[in-house]
């Protein structure tokens, strides 16, 4: 007799009832949904997954697991569902790759609290990447999945087992259509199945079954010897993969679905902390090049050399500021100020080639007029463009890891960003954009 399992959510998860790992999985997805810290854009970017959270966290709540199939196209993914829930739920054909969608039914067995089987697209197909991507969605958030093969298993069936393992989910490799081999081949193939899966597969989680056997055909000779021939139809044979599934959930069905759902939960939060950062460094660029242009303009027109270094600074230190509330670290106007000294500190060299230049360009400003005046203003106030690019880039990149230089220290960093930049080309570009503000004015 098949082990009974059912799976009934308990009103308090204090009440020793319910395991803490389902109060905590529910609690993560909870997070998730109704997270208000969002950048304007970031949750609609991932409105698809959030309809997935909510799914989930609807599963959990009631006490449902899913189990779906996986594999190559015409493995018998199909055939296979229909023999464990005993009826033709899921469309099955001779054509290629009959399955194009998902498709989900209730396991109706007496055991069954809860139980859903999943149908999904198969792997491999010709023209079929938009249903294989589909497979893969499907799987990622299946509690358990069956890895179908018909045979010995190829190079593309392997690559995709070991990604559905890396993902974490339990899985179970079912070997298809033994009916067409005979007991040794049958016996071959599951040595070779388990060899070729040795380490990422338990020996016991590999099982042959035969989903739609072929029929038999069967001759009947009557007394006066006249023959008679007709097809009978076997029965599938599945017993041992149907006992295998309901040891796992009758021992780890609960545990199933709550590890399914944290790992869900933590890759939909490092999608939401990535689209986050890419969306603050996407706000923070256009701010640092706002204030580049701001000082290029401002240290052009200014024709003081001194003063040109003292507004330099000053604006560097309210970008570093302003930057710094974009990514939800604010910094004093001190603390900023230590930050701008670090980054010129670290890009000394280079820094001090750039004041030279700045300062050079301010004495030639003071002694020119017209259109040389405003070249020379130009080239004056591209060399601070291009230094305020530094400093934003780098504060940019020590405000993305969380006030932090990382293990390298800040001289890495600020080379990085150095080497990332193409100096002339910068300075060619900031000089156009100013010269042509300047004529404007």
């Amino acid at each position: 007799m098949l082990p009974k399992w059912r799976w009934k959510k308990s009103p308090v998860a204090s009440d020793g009832d319910e395991p803490d790992h389902l109060t905590l999985a529910r609690e993560s997805l909870r997070e998730l949904i109704n997270d208000t810290r969002l950048p304007a854009g970031v949750r609609e970017s991932l409105s698809h997954d959030y309809d997935a959270v909510k799914s989930m966290l609807d599963k959990l709540e009631h006490g449902h697991i899913h189990l779906s199939v996986f594999g190559r196209v015409s493995t018998g993914k199909s055939s296979l569902l229909n023999a464990l829930i005993g009826k033709q739920a899921f469309a099955v054909s001779p054509l290629h790759g009959e399955t194009r969608r998902s498709a989900i039914e209730p396991w109706d067995e007496v055991q069954a609290g809860g139980v859903y089987l999943i149908d999904t697209p198969g792997l491999d197909e010709a023209g079929g990447e938009e249903r294989e991507r589909l497979a893969r969605e499907v799987t990622q958030r299946s509690d358990l999945v069956i890895f179908v093969v018909d045979g010995d298993i190829t190079e593309t069936e392997l690559d995709a087992l070991k990604s559905l393992l890396s993902k974490g989910r339990p899985v179970i490799v079912a070997l298809n259509k033994v009916d067409l081999f005979t007991v040794e081949e049958t016996r071959r193939l599951l040595e070779t199945l388990r060899r070729r899966t040795d380490g990422i597969v338990q020996p016991d989680h590999i099982i042959a079954v035969a989903a739609e056997p072929r029929s038999q055909t069967v001759i009947e000779v009557d007394v006066n010897g006249a023959e008679e021939t007709t097809e009978r139809q076997r029965t599938p044979d599945i017993e041992a993969l149907r006992i295998k599934l309901w040891d796992i959930l009758d021992a780890e069905g609960k545990t199933l679905a709550a590890l399914n759902a944290s790992l869900f939960a933590s890759d939909l939060s490092d999608q939401v902390g990535k689209r986050i950062l890419a969306a603050r460094r996407e706000i923070g660029d256009k701010l640092v090049r706002t204030y580049c242009v701001g000082k290029g303009i401002a240290v052009a027109f200014n024709p003081v050399p001194v003063a040109d270094l003292f507004a330099a600074a000053f604006i560097d230190v309210g970008m570093v500021v302003h930057l710094s509330r974009v990514y939800g670290l604010p910094l004093s106007q001190r603390e900023a100020g230590s930050l701008v000294g670090v980054i010129a500190a670290e890009s000394a060299a280079i820094m001090a080639t750039v004041w030279a230049i700045h300062l050079g360009s301010s004495a030639l400003k003071l002694g020119t007029a017209g259109l040389s005046t405003v070249a020379t203003a130009a080239a004056q106030g591209a060399v601070a463009y291009y230094s305020t690019l530094i400093v934003g880039r780098v504060a940019a990149e020590y405000l993305s890891k969380g006030k932090s230089w990382g293990e390298s220290g800040p001289k890495k960093v600020v080379q990085h960003i150095l080497d990332s930049l193409d100096r002339d080309t910068v300075l060619s570009d900031a000089k156009r954009e100013i010269q042509a503000r300047l004529r404007s004015e």
